[in-house]
């Protein structure tokens, strides 16, 4: 062999070792099992409804071995997703906007929908008969206000209002404190408030259903439709999201999001079983859909961690 093909020679065995090593380990080796975190029913213990078959799902879905973990309460969950025990979370609107707090290492994938294209709620502020004309003028009106762990008629105003930069103190004067939800519509009903904070369902891009609501509800009691103004509203919070880890494979995410948006048309059996409140399917979200969240989740923590 002459010089000349022996050095050809020696570039194909060269780039052949460059070209045909061992080929990087696959991102489910990576893994091993891929852990899906829920929190808990109440009464459930660790139980899950079809949990074999919803396991089966995930598993054709991904091609590797998949585990549910049942955390105790949202805070368990967010430590396991943080610490990276959990590869994938089912969270609540503000428990997914802690754990980004928490770690930054999270991002949404999809979130449900209702069957009437409902994707979350926005707070509103309801007067009646045209007693509050805007928000300049609560100060010398009564308005009822839900108790501080109600998310639409309390810490979804309060949040969006201070960004706003409308500054409502829990002990404020006109704030007309009640034990519930229904409590404080009665007080509306009743005379007893000028206006009240309430919710109501609504699309992904923020058009409200008066079908479900606190509308609704006074409506239901027997309150006339004409009788109500909406003086303010707040942005959406949309339904809590699946999220995962933000480092897991794009591959693994890709798979997920088809998986998730086409399991409501595909295997509704399925789709029941991951989601029981929402009808609707899955649509796909983003980290800014939870601005709103994360405006709730910095107010309670500004205030000394309420919960």
């Amino acid at each position: 062999m002459n010089a000349a093909r022996k050095a050809c020679a020696a570039l194909v065995m060269v780039h052949g070792a460059l070209w045909c090593g061992p080929a990087r380990a696959d991102w489910r080796d990576d893994i091993g099992t891929f852990r899906i975190g829920i929190v808990a029913e109440p009464g459930a213990a660790n139980t899950v409804p079809g949990l074999a078959l919803l396991t089966q799902s995930f598993t054709n879905a991904l091609g590797m071995k998949v585990e549910f973990v049942v955390a105790r309460d949202y805070a368990a969950l967010i430590e396991a997703q943080a610490s990276a025990r959990i590869e994938y979370a089912i969270y609540s609107a503000t428990a997914y906007a802690t754990a980004l707090q928490r770690c930054g290492c999270v991002e949404p994938l999809v979130a449900p929908v209702d069957s009437d294209g409902a994707a979350g709620i926005r707070s509103v502020l309801l007067t009646r008969d045209g007693k509050l004309p805007d928000l300049a003028a609560m100060a010398t009106h009564r308005i009822a206000m839900s108790p501080p762990d109600s998310v639409g008629g309390s810490l979804l105003p309060l949040a969006e209002l201070a960004a706003e930069h409308v500054r409502i103190a829990e002990d404020s004067p006109f704030l007309v404190h009640a034990d519930s939800a229904s409590a404080a519509e009665k007080m509306l009903f009743d005379g007893r408030a000028d206006a009240l904070f309430g919710w109501v369902t609504a699309t992904a891009d923020g058009q409200p259903l008066l079908s479900n609501g606190t509308q609704a509800r006074l409506e239901e009691a027997g309150l006339s439709p004409s009788a109500f103004q909406v003086v303010w509203t707040s942005g959406l919070l949309r339904y809590g999201p699946h999220a995962v880890r933000s480092d897991l494979d794009p591959e693994a995410k890709r798979r997920l999001t088809v998986f998730l948006t086409n399991l409501k048309s595909t295997t509704p059996d399925v789709y029941d079983l991951l989601e029981s409140k929402h009808s609707g399917g899955f649509l796909t979200v983003a980290p800014k859909d939870y601005a709103t969240a994360q405006a709730i989740v910095r107010l309670v923590s500004t205030e000394g961690g309420r919960q």
